[in-house]
């Protein structure tokens, strides 16, 4: 492996994943839904960081105000449209509290261990700031070609 093909694991300007499956079933969280794991200390703070910033965000939806993880899955899920906004509520609240569990559990790679950026054993996305939105693009081949398969399986799933 090359010197310029390397990043250390600690490196935040990347997040690293594995593909994986999550303990428990998720229908509102989008999280939740992807089966991109954090393998890094970084990576894992970066998606609980994103999880509470989009929770933070409020929405009016039926004349009740729900956060940001409830409206977006709302908007992208046609059937939670069937389900009482209550029900939604306290269902997003108890799924966010098992990814914090899961998330809390995870084997994490080694600060100090290097990989190479090519790799096909994870997904690796390069972090850039356009203003003050983090933008998370594909920094391989693997990972592009896993992320626009996610884009499709959100895209079928989303479909009235």
């Amino acid at each position: 492996m090359s010197e310029k093909n390397k990043i250390k694991f600690s490196n935040r300007n990347y997040a690293i994943y594995k593909i994986g499956s999550w303990e428990n079933k998720y229908d509102l969280n989008l999280i939740g839904n992807s089966n991109e794991i954090p393998v890094t200390k970084n990576t894992k703070n970066h998606v609980e960081l994103s999880m509470n910033e989009i929770r933070k965000s409020t929405f009016e939806i039926s004349d009740k105000i729900v956060n940001g993880i409830v409206a977006l899955s709302y908007q992208l899920n046609p059937s939670l449209k069937e389900i009482a906004i209550d029900e939604l509520v306290e269902k997003e609240e108890k799924e966010y509290q098992n990814i914090i569990n899961e998330l809390s559990k995870l084997k994490l790679e080694s600060d100090d261990n290097y990989i190479d950026i090519n790799t096909t054993d994870y997904l690796i996305y390069k972090l850039k700031k356009d203003h003050h939105v983090t933008i998370a693009e594909a920094a391989n081949e693997f990972t592009q070609a896993h992320h626009l398969k996610e884009i499709e399986k959100l895209a079928k799933r989303s479909k009235y």
